[in-house]
């Protein structure tokens, strides 16, 4: 209870701020709605107009939380309508750069920590590389892709990847240098390979690493999906709902993707750090 209490205290006072952004956001027009019918509203009146617009500036919480239960559990998950078959639309693709985005992560970090050469070439290319603004390079990467004739999950899952390689990269290499200077001794006394130093002790001192490294990917990956599903005017995923949404002026729909994305990515977090406590809990390095 000591622990629920606060979260709750704050939650209620988002919700609270929240009603109180959509009352003030969505007056003006239900004010002028008013004087065009040469009607005046009362405080009461006003309020209950505020909580109730078709398309508000800012819509209340009930009102996307009923646009949001209506696309994940209103509609048949094989609807266009809904938002369970909209995020798997993304889930798919974020999981793909996801995995592409860990792979060369971690087999940069082996070369880094192994080769100087790499050291000294790959890591500022990498750093150089998150500089640039998504929102720049996903139109071109679309472009490119669909002019080689390659359209549908792979550029998005590209430019997932894109956003996810780094924090995994950055991790790892920090994690594979953990191992102090005693420990590598110690490995050199025993004999062992550059290949038995990695195995056995460089990649086990890097998982903690590793996993805390995993969690900010993954969220980046779900980000760079989205971002990826803009440009072209995708009809499929989550950027898809927002995009069309603000076409069309469906606040509400747009906030329902939001939260579904949020509640993804919440869940593809979480997942990771169940699978971080049993890895590490069977290899023994659990705090």
């Amino acid at each position: 209870m000591n622990r629920i209490l606060p979260v709750l205290t704050v939650l209620l006072a988002i919700v609270a701020i929240w009603y109180l952004a959509a009352v003030w956001m969505n007056a003006p027009w239900a004010r002028d709605q008013a004087a065009r019918a040469g009607v005046e509203l009362t405080t009461a009146e006003l309020v209950a107009d505020t909580m109730g617009q078709q398309r508000p500036v800012l819509p209340a919480p009930h009102q996307v939380a009923a646009g949001l239960w209506d696309g994940l559990a209103g509609q048949a998950v094989t609807s266009r309508r809904s938002l369970v078959w909209h995020g798997w639309i993304t889930l798919s693709a974020t999981l793909a750069g996801f995995a592409i985005g860990t792979a060369a992560g971690v087999l940069l970090a082996v070369g880094i920590v192994h080769n100087r050469a790499m050291d000294m070439s790959i890591m500022p290319w990498a750093v150089a590389s998150q500089t640039v603004p998504i929102l720049a390079i996903a139109p071109m990467v679309i472009v490119v892709f669909a002019s080689a004739g390659v359209t549908g999950l792979l550029p998005k899952a590209f430019i997932s990847a894109w956003l996810s390689f780094f924090p995994v990269l950055v991790g790892m290499v920090k994690g594979l240098r953990a191992p102090d200077a005693m420990q590598l001794d110690l490995m050199r006394s025993w004999n062992a390979s550059g290949g038995q130093v990695l195995r056995y002790l460089r990649l086990p001192s890097s998982l903690p690493y590793l996993f805390a490294s995993l969690k900010v990917a993954i969220a980046a990956a779900l980000v760079g999906t989205i971002v990826a599903e803009l440009p072209a005017g995708a009809t499929q995923g989550l950027g898809a709902r927002l995009l069309s949404g603000s076409y069309y002026g469906q606040t509400i729909q747009i906030w329902a993707a939001l939260f579904t994305a949020a509640i993804m990515a919440a869940g593809l977090v979480w997942l990771i750090g169940l699978i971080e406590r049993v890895v590490l809990t069977r290899m023994g390095l659990a705090r």
